[in-house]
C-alpha cells in the first residue's frame, strides 16, 4: 500500500465539486455502521447484565456446588466425613450442611400456603457463610434467637410475611410434609405441627425467595423433616464460582457413590440456557444491521467506482496496476467501516454506562426482579462487535474493488 493509494483513496472519500454527493453518502454509510455497532453493544450489555442479575440473585440463597445423595430417602446419614473431605480442598471457601424441606404454612387464619423451608447454621456460629441469604435481612436477623431461648426462631421472605400478615414479634404453625407415620387410631397418617416465632423477615428481589422460603436453625429443621442426625446435603462456596463445575467433577470422584455432585450451573441449567439462547439470538438479529451498514458501503463504492471511471482508466493508462486499484477501493471501505465502528463503539458503551450508572429507564420490582435496567459492558463482548464489524465492511469492499480494477484504460478513458 502505497501513500499514492492513500492520497487517491483519501481524496475519493471527500470528493467536491460535481461529485459532492459522495461524500455525503460516505457519512450515511459510516452512519449505518454507527447504528448497528451502537445498538449491538447496547443491548449485548443488557443481557449481559440481565444474566448477570439474575444470576446473582439465584445464588443468594443457591451455594455453588451441593453434594446431594442418590436414594430413596435423599438425605445423607453420616455426612461428617463427607463434610471433611469436602473442606480440604483448597478451592474451596466454607462448606455446611444444609436441610431443605417442604411444609405448609399460616399464621392462624383460614389462609394456608405451602413453603420450603431450609435449614441452616444460625449466623452467630458461622465464620464463613456459605450463600449471602443473611445479608438480605430486613428486620431481624438469622440468629433465630426466640424468646423461650431455644432457637425456635424463623426468618421468612417479605412477600410470604404480607400474605400471612406475619412480622418478628408474631407466630406462625408449620405442618411438615416429612416424617408422616401411620396412626392405627385414625385409620391414615398423622400431620405433624410446629408452632414458630418470626425473628427476622428478608428481601431479596428474587421472586422465587421472598414468596415461598423459610429458614430456620439446622436443629430444628432436622426436627421439623423428621431427619433425625442426617441432612439434606452439604453446600460450598469456591474461591471462584467459574470454576465450580471443575470442582464438582473433583468432588463426585472423591466422594463416590451414593454423592451426586451439582454445580451452580447444572442447579439451573434450563434457565442459564435460555438466557444464552435469547442473547445469541438478539446479537444475531442485530448483526443484522451491521449488514444492512456493509451493503450501504457496497452501493456507495459501486458509485464512486460509476462516478471516477475515467480517472481510474487515466490512472491504469499511466502505469497503475490493477492491485493498486482494488486497495484504493479497500481502504475507502475500510476506512468507511472503521471510523464508522469506532464512532459506534464509543457510542455505545458511553449509552450503556450512563443507562447503568443512572438508571436510567427503571423497571417496576413488582413485575420484574430488579428496579432498573442493568447493562454490563463486557470487554471481550465489545471486541468481538468491533472485529465482526471491519471485517464485515472489509468484505464489502471486495465486489466494487475487483469491479474498479478490471476497467480496460481505453474503455475508462471513453466512458462518459
Amino acid at each position: 500500500m502505497t501513500r499514492l493509494e492513500l492520497s487517491i483513496a483519501w481524496r475519493y472519500l471527500r470528493s467536491r465539486g460535481s461529485s459532492r454527493i459522495f461524500s455525503f453518502i460516505s457519512v450515511i454509510a459510516m452512519g449505518g455502521v454507527v447504528v448497528g455497532v451502537s445498538a449491538l453493544i447496547v443491548i449485548n450489555g443488557v443481557m449481559t447484565g440481565m444474566q448477570g442479575e439474575l444470576r446473582e440473585k439465584i445464588l443468594v440463597g443457591s451455594p455453588d456446588i451441593r453434594v446431594l445423595s442418590f436414594g430413596e430417602n435423599l438425605r445423607i446419614e453420616h455426612w461428617q466425613g463427607a463434610l471433611d473431605t469436602v473442606r480440604r480442598q483448597p478451592e474451596v471457601v466454607a462448606a455446611a450442611p444444609f436441610v431443605l424441606t417442604q411444609g405448609l404454612a399460616t399464621s392462624g387464619h383460614d389462609y394456608a400456603e405451602g413453603v420450603f423451608v431450609a435449614g441452616i447454621e444460625p449466623e452467630q456460629r458461622v465464620l464463613q457463610p456459605v450463600t449471602d441469604i443473611r445479608k438480605y435481612a430486613v428486620q431481624g436477623d438469622f440468629r433465630f434467637a426466640s424468646a423461650d431461648g431455644l432457637l425456635h426462631g424463623v426468618v421468612i421472605g417479605r412477600r410470604l410475611a404480607e400474605r400471612l400478615n406475619a412480622y418478628p414479634g408474631d407466630t406462625i404453625t408449620l405442618m411438615s410434609a416429612g416424617g408422616f407415620k401411620f396412626n392405627a387410631a385414625i385409620g391414615g397418617f398423622a400431620p405433624r405441627f410446629y408452632r414458630y416465632e418470626v425473628t427476622g423477615v428478608f428481601r431479596t428481589g428474587m421472586y422465587e425467595y421472598d414468596n415461598a422460603y423459610v429458614y430456620m436453625a439446622m436443629d430444628q429443621a432436622q426436627d421439623f423433616a423428621g431427619l433425625g442426625a442426617a441432612v439434606t446435603g452439604i453446600e460450598i462456596r469456591t474461591a471462584d464460582r467459574w470454576r465450580a463445575p471443575a470442582l464438582a467433577g473433583k468432588l463426585a470422584d472423591l466422594l463416590g457413590y451414593p454423592y451426586r455432585v451439582q454445580d451452580w450451573q447444572e442447579q439451573n441449567a434450563q434457565l442459564f440456557q435460555a438466557l444464552k439462547l435469547e442473547k445469541f439470538g438478539m446479537g444475531a438479529i442485530l448483526l443484522l444491521i451491521v449488514l444492512v451498514a456493509a451493503f450501504n458501503i457496497v452501493s456507495t463504492l459501486t458509485m464512486v467506482v460509476k462516478d471516477k471511471t475515467r480517472e481510474i482508466g487515466i490512472l491504469k493508462a499511466m502505469g497503475m496496476r490493477s492491485a493498486a486499484v482494488r486497495r484504493v477501493f479497500v481502504i475507502q471501505g475500510l476506512v468507511i467501516g472503521c471510523v464508522g465502528t469506532m464512532i459506534g463503539a464509543v457510542l455505545g458503551v458511553s449509552v450503556g454506562l450512563a443507562v447503568d450508572h443512572w438508571r436510567l429507564i427503571a423497571l417496576d420490582p413488582q413485575v420484574y426482579f430488579i428496579d432498573h435496567l442493568p447493562v454490563r459492558i463486557a470487554v471481550l463482548d465489545v471486541a468481538w462487535i468491533v472485529l465482526a464489524s471491519v471485517a464485515i465492511a472489509v468484505l464489502a469492499t471486495l465486489y466494487p474493488s475487483a469491479q474498479a480494477a478490471k476497467l480496460y484504460p481505453v474503455e475508462a478513458i471513453r466512458h462518459e
